[in-house]
């Protein structure tokens, strides 16, 4: 999703996360050494920061029952929990 621009394109994007790809990078190149990621080893620490930031991101961004963890869910291709652990 972030990568794939034929998945979605840079408007659509920028729609769901209301951010361009380009800055979730660099903000995620700013949190992904911090401690809280740091129970993860090697790759999956860079991938957990980066679903964190995505996750997030879509939830401030959406309003009404689109922030409903049920509609995250859906969006983002993940578990219940994980979008609660990420939000709340």
């Amino acid at each position: 999703m972030l990568y794939d621009g034929a998945y979605m394109t840079d408007d659509e994007f920028f729609a769901n996360f209301s951010m361009y790809r380009a800055c979730i990078l660099q903000l995620n190149s700013l949190v992904e050494d911090d401690e809280a990621f740091s129970n993860c080893k090697g790759r999956w620490n860079k991938l957990l920061s980066m679903l964190h930031i995505m996750v997030f991101l879509k939830y401030l961004g959406s309003y009404g029952n689109e922030a409903s963890l049920e509609k995250i869910v859906c969006a983002m291709g993940i578990s219940k929990g994980a979008v609660n652990e990420f939000v709340m």
